[in-house]
């Protein structure tokens, strides 16, 4: 896990490092170890900020030359498979006489052999990648498949720039910093700035699965990405060719593949350890680590005082019965709230997920003792975990036998009544004519985000173009699952993760997805996943084999604080500061009245407005930050 920002000109002129060594040092936290540049007289420049995982020699110091001279790299992550292919590399008397045993090494052999999409394709792991062809005069950017890795790109006049993080993009001096408002709605929308957006105008989110390339002259109107994989054809692919055979077999060859999967992340030439929540994901992991492992596994756990958010006792439970040596700490409200004045400087864009609090406190605690943490997130997205899975087909089911005419007669009459949680949602989602719409207003915080962004046109999303996709005949569940991958778990899960690891210079794996897991997945049935109202039925399966089941059943509480009750106590201030009407007036992004009304319906609690507000109050504090 390290950082990557750079430059490259697309037409020829005089170019130098400087800009990106100031680019390179705003994202130091994801690589402390050590940093580097390199610059070709073909217009490129290429840094790196290393967090040194495996060979810890100079060897594996970045920006990497290939061995015959042709590749340059700048990569950000960790191939799993690298052992396996350089093997192949040899096999083949392709392999180069090898300087160390960095994976960074066996990539840039691998691209001088089989070039870039073959050897993307052959990829196991998690990675943001800028090559410089040095005989083709081309810049290619790549992104792993599931977005693990962060990769932001943009033009600036005849600049491409790109980087890990949009603070590294920011310190070019040609950089405008124009906040754009479509994107901006897109996040009072989700609490995140989907992809391939970002709230800067000009500026992308290569997407998951993508890489692109550049070559010095060519017209940037022809630069498009091109895709090496993508989540849809996986899904199809699993669909069409389920697994047959008895539950018995299908859980026991779930199992062989984490097994792999996990194995293959434990390499490290650094302490290891995990988050455990006591939940089923991360037990599941640390379960199948602690098999693995010769020694306890160290695992990480953060508790709260308030018994309807702490999870801290069965993550204990689990700890002692698995063996690992644990570490837990109960945080109070005043931990979390000394974190959120340095939210804005953590995630680069606007961000929302209030769970980024303990998120972030939790890879503080595991920095302590280890380099690498092994997580369960994907579980959910995969395996049918999420309540709405369950309940949401139901919904639409009665719902959409009533004329569309009288779900809005209905919905009128009952939004005078004070209303609360879910059926406050429910009749703000009645009058939706198709399923897909029913849900992306399910998920939304805000319905309709143009009533507050002042001067928006909210651009589509995959959410909002259902019919381009191509699972017409897929379960309705399953279409929600897909679409949570590629859209919730992404832009939401893996960003909260990375920015509060990095900015613990702590470096984070996903066992789940390993891209072979998630296509396996794709092949269990449905029934194997949801059954009887309880997700993850297969997932739980495997679990049991090393967890006992009653430490697992319990009611999902997930991961999270008490921000509605915060708001009304001890963050009222600074947020009334950040609502404040002139404020929002003078700065013109929104229209004071929306907010000022749910602000004061919060306060006096009539209702729990947390989530729209949070959202309101991250980009408020972003914005205060971006101006000192």
């Amino acid at each position: 896990m390290c950082g990557i920002a750079g430059y490259f000109h697309s037409k020829p002129s005089y170019i130098t490092d400087r800009h990106v060594v100031q680019m390179v040092q705003a994202i130091n936290k994801r690589g402390p170890d050590g940093s580097g540049t390199w610059t070709d007289n073909a217009q490129v420049v290429l840094g790196h900020a290393r967090l040194a995982i495996q060979d810890l020699s100079p060897a594996g110091h970045q920006p990497m030359q290939s061995a015959n001279g042709r590749y340059v790299i700048a990569f950000n992550g960790e191939i799993y498979n690298h052992r396996t292919l350089r093997k192949s590399l040899e096999i083949h008397s392709e392999a180069p006489v090898w300087r160390g045993h960095s994976d960074t090494e066996t990539l840039l052999a691998c691209f001088n052999s089989w070039g870039v999409e073959k050897t993307l394709q052959a990829t196991v792991g998690m990675f943001a990648i800028a090559l410089w062809d040095r005989v083709e005069n081309k810049l290619v950017l790549a992104r792993d498949r599931l977005g693990e890795k962060p990769l932001y790109w943009g033009w600036l006049g005849d600049i491409l720039v790109f980087g890990s993080e949009l603070k590294a993009l920011k310190q070019h001096p040609d950089f405008e910093a124009t906040i754009d408002r479509g994107a901006l709605s897109l996040y009072l929308r989700h609490n995140y700035v989907p992809a391939p957006y970002s709230i800067y105008t000009g500026i992308e989110k290569l997407m998951p699965g993508q890489y692109v390339s550049i070559v010095l002259g060519q017209n940037r109107k022809s630069v498009k990405p091109a895709f090496f994989w993508t989540y849809n054809e996986a899904v199809v692919r699993g669909l069409d060719q389920p697994l047959v055979g008895s539950e018995a077999t299908i859980v026991n060859a779930l199992e062989l593949q984490l097994d792999e999967s996990v194995g293959m992340q434990m390499l490290s030439d650094v302490p290891l350890g995990a988050f455990l929540s006591g939940g089923v994901d991360s037990s599941l992991i640390v379960g199948l680590m602690q098999k693995q492992s010769q020694r306890p596994v160290k695992t990480f756990t953060i508790g709260f005082s308030e018994a309807g958010f702490n999870e801290a006792e069965h993550a204990l439970a689990v700890s002692r019965h698995l063996g690992t040596e644990h570490t837990e700490i109960y945080i109070q409200p005043k931990d979390a709230l000394d974190v959120i004045p340095h939210l804005p400087e953590i995630y680069c864009e606007p961000f929302a997920d209030s769970s980024q609090i303990p998120t972030f406190l939790v890879s503080q605690l595991a920095k302590q003792q280890v380099t690498v943490a092994l997580s369960g997130d994907a579980g959910d997205e995969l395996f049918g975990g999420y309540n709405p899975y369950q309940f949401t087909p139901r919904a639409w089911n009665y719902i959409s036998k009533l004329p569309v005419s009288l779900r809005r007669l209905a919905a009128s009459s009952l939004k005078v009544l004070p209303l609360e949680g879910r059926i406050e949602k429910l009749v703000d989602i009645m009058h939706t004519s198709t399923r897909e719409d029913f849900y992306r207003q399910m998920i939304s915080h805000w319905k309709d985000p143009l009533i507050a962004v002042r001067g928006a046109k909210e651009p589509a999303t995959l959410l909002d173009t259902p019919t381009s996709w191509p699972l017409v005949k897929c379960r309705y569940e399953e279409w929600m699952m897909a679409m949570d991958a590629q859209t919730y778990m992404v832009d939401d899960i893996l960003v909260k993760v990375d920015r509060a690891a990095m900015a613990n210079s702590l470096e984070t794996r996903v066992p789940l997805l390993d891209h072979r897991v998630v296509e396996f997945a794709w092949r269990i049935p449905l029934h194997l996943k949801i059954r009887q109202g309880v997700g993850k039925w297969v997932l739980r399966e495997v679990l049991y084999r090393h967890v006992p089941r009653q430490l697992i059943e319990r009611p999902k509480k997930g991961f999270s604080i008490p921000i509605a009750s915060w708001l009304r106590g001890p963050l009222r201030e600074w947020a009334e500061n950040l609502l404040s009407e002139s404020r929002l007036r003078q700065e013109g992004y929104f229209h004071p009245a929306p907010i000022r009304y749910i602000w004061t319906q919060h306060l006096a609690g009539r209702s729990d407005y947390s989530s729209r507000l949070w959202s309101v109050l991250m980009f408020q504090a972003w914005l205060e930050e971006q101006g000192r």
